[in-house]
């Protein structure tokens, strides 16, 4: 009776080679899931914030000595606020949008309080045929008014933004320090406030526009990376069986 040698089963360079490559690539997509799962939290979190913000009892606006506190937006955005004072009509910019009403304008108006300090506060929305205050003379209130709303950090821009033009007025985005150089005033928030839904006379601006929805697809995409790294695994492990098979098996295969 013959003995039957035993088959070679040194480790091909090619099989540490795949090795390397399904660990790394499994890692770093496990690695993307475990993120996204961090990201849900995080979203889910900000959303039960606003929601408890956003709908709690106006609390008033912070005054001038508080605002050097303000450095996180995380800690007041969405603030409902109140605040009183009179509106600086002359000192209006409207900056560029699209809301569900179609394109048109925010109307951005400085309030004076009594402190001396302002604030700048978003009145709400207009469509671009009464972006001219003159087309909508009922709504530029005189004398003081009481405004709530929403803290609002300021937009800096960014990839979707086009740049204010200052000087030609023209705005895209709501740059409180941008529409403060421009307004000539001093001591100005260094938030703005979203005025709410409360009617404007001759119903201009429409204000209580604030988005409060937030996209949040967060688990879906963990599941997508998590799902590409057990395929990523299975690709490996059968790259590796083959690989592995002596060539009269798989010929006899």
């Amino acid at each position: 009776m013959s003995e039957i040698a035993p088959q070679n089963r040194r480790i091909r360079p090619a099989a540490i080679v795949v090795l390397f490559l399904t660990i790394i690539l499994t890692g770093c997509l496990l690695a993307l899931g475990t993120w996204q799962v961090q990201r849900l939290f995080w979203k889910l979190d900000l959303i039960e914030r606003v929601e408890a913000r956003a709908h709690a009892a106006p609390v008033d606006a912070p005054a001038a000595g508080e605002w050097p506190a303000l450095t996180d937006p995380a800690d007041y955005e969405y603030r409902r606020v109140k605040l009183s004072g009179t509106l600086l009509n002359d000192k209006e910019v409207q900056v560029y949008t699209v809301t569900d009403l179609g394109p048109g304008y925010w109307v951005m108006t400085p309030l004076r309080r009594d402190d001396g300090s302002s604030v700048i506060v978003n009145r709400g929305f207009v469509l671009s045929d009464k972006r001219d205050p003159s087309t909508r003379r009922e709504g530029e209130v005189a004398g003081n008014v009481e405004i709530v709303g929403l803290m609002r950090a300021p937009e800096t821009g960014g990839l979707f933004l086009r740049t204010n033009d200052p000087a030609n007025g023209r705005w895209y985005s709501r740059n409180i320090p941008q529409i403060t150089q421009a307004s000539g005033l001093s001591n100005v928030a260094p938030f703005y406030v979203d005025a709410d839904a409360t009617s404007n006379p001759g119903g201009l601006p429409v204000g209580g526009k604030t988005m409060l929805t937030f996209p949040n697809s967060h688990l879906s995409y963990a599941v997508t990376w998590y799902i590409l790294a057990a395929m990523v695994v299975a690709a490996g492990w059968y790259v590796l069986r083959n690989l592995n098979t002596p060539k009269s098996k798989q010929d006899a295969d």
